[in-house]
């Protein structure tokens, strides 16, 4: 459904250590940095940073979360301590297991250090 996803900071170098961190855990390779924007290619799509055009600051958008495909709880676990690790700061609930209308899923929530709100997601056997 979607060809990439764009996020603003405020800090590229901050950003690209503290993705190059979190993705790391998930197989992404290192961002490939591009004058004011840093991308993360997989073959599923792109994950992409960038220092706002306009010269304004970024701002985490309110409401907002994306979300990463983890292969298993403790990738979701790698996920979320390489976050914290990397200057990110928990949110929601600890790391663990939730039942909803989508099934039984195991979340990590981080949010990075722009204060954009992220997922690590493994969606469990019913």
């Amino acid at each position: 459904m979607f060809s990439h996803i764009m996020i603003g900071t405020n800090d590229l170098d901050r950003a690209k250590s503290f993705y190059d961190a979190v993705l790391g855990t998930l197989g992404v390779p290192p961002a490939m940095v591009d004058r004011h924007r840093i991308f993360y290619r997989t073959p599923s799509g792109v994950f992409s940073v960038s220092l706002p055009i306009n010269g304004e600051p970024a701002t985490a958008p309110n409401g907002g979360t994306i979300g990463f495909a983890c292969a298993s709880p403790d990738q979701a676990d790698a996920w979320h301590a390489a976050g914290l690790a990397a200057g990110g700061t928990t949110c929601e609930d600890p790391p663990g297991v939730r039942e909803g209308a989508n099934g039984k899923m195991y979340l990590a929530y981080l949010r990075d250090p722009d204060g954009n709100k992220l997922c690590g997601l493994h969606r469990m056997a019913s």
